[in-house]
């Protein structure tokens, strides 16, 4: 498996393509700026993400960041391009998956939506409590209705960090293939949510139109996180080019200062 260090984490450089079942537990999680700035300061999130057997490039941040700080270039692979890859896996070896988070009003319509789209997938659903902790009781029910089905993808949706930090807690005990924490990807691939278009994705703004739907909630990714990886981002670069013995140019902190205005721009939009 071909990865690239960027910024303390091992990032898939691969395409997710060639992303396939194995008979061993694989679990794939994705990482982006606003993950990488909350695992700072939550120890079990970045213990969790740093377990992960593959970590994908969720957001341009880190797609970025590996041009930047290394030269390196590597494709933005969203939770929707994971999901969708496997979901077609699953359909040309007529394999079965497990949605497990959201509400049951969005698990039913995925499971419509795959009914027609992949009819060949054997799909289960759980819908959890809505709280930030589960009871022993009812993280044993959860764990039951997985192992029940055995499937060979696991889905898991109940946002950063609670998604990551329940799947590792819980690896142990649950009987799948592959598992993978997707957040939104329930709410986009349902249409209870409206994914940004391709338009947007393609010029890297993805962020956008997902902010200006939703500022109070997204705020803090877009206002506070955003800067503080660009920060980061070039703290990782001025020592890569100390450790070189280089001397760092006037272009880091050009750089630097061009995101600070755009993410002022942000602020005004906002």
């Amino acid at each position: 498996m071909n990865t690239v260090s960027i910024m303390g984490y091992d990032i898939y450089a691969e395409n997710v393509s060639t992303i396939k079942l194995e008979e061993s537990k694989q679990i794939i999680n994705t990482v982006n700026p606003h993950s990488y700035i909350v695992a700072k300061n939550d120890k079990l999130f970045s213990i969790a993400l740093h377990s992960s057997d593959i970590i994908l490039p969720d957001g341009s941040g880190f797609v970025i960041a590996g041009k930047f700080i290394n030269n390196t270039k590597i494709k933005k692979i969203a939770g929707a391009d994971i999901h969708s890859h496997l979901l077609k896996i699953l359909n040309q070896s007529g394999g079965s998956c497990f949605y497990m988070g959201s509400s049951n009003n969005t698990l039913n319509k995925i499971k419509e939506k795959i009914k027609y789209g992949f009819p060949n997938i054997k799909i289960s659903i759980y819908s959890p409590p809505y709280k930030d902790k589960f009871s022993e009781e009812e993280n044993n029910n959860i764990i039951d209705a997985i192992n029940k089905v055995k499937p060979d993808v696991l889905f898991v949706g109940m946002t950063a960090p609670k998604q990551e930090k329940w799947l590792h807690e819980n690896q142990k005990e649950l009987d799948f293939k592959i598992a993978t924490s997707i957040g939104a990807v329930f709410d986009f691939y349902a249409g209870t949510i409206k994914r940004p278009s391709n338009f947007w994705i393609d010029l890297h703004l993805e962020w956008l139109p997902r902010f200006l739907n939703e500022p109070k909630r997204l705020w803090k990714r877009n206002l506070v996180s955003t800067p503080l990886f660009l920060i980061d981002m070039l703290i990782f670069k001025l020592k890569k080019k100390r450790k070189r013995g280089l001397t760092p140019n006037i272009s880091l902190f050009i750089f630097f200062t061009f995101f600070y205005f755009f993410n002022c721009f942000k602020t005004l939009l906002y």
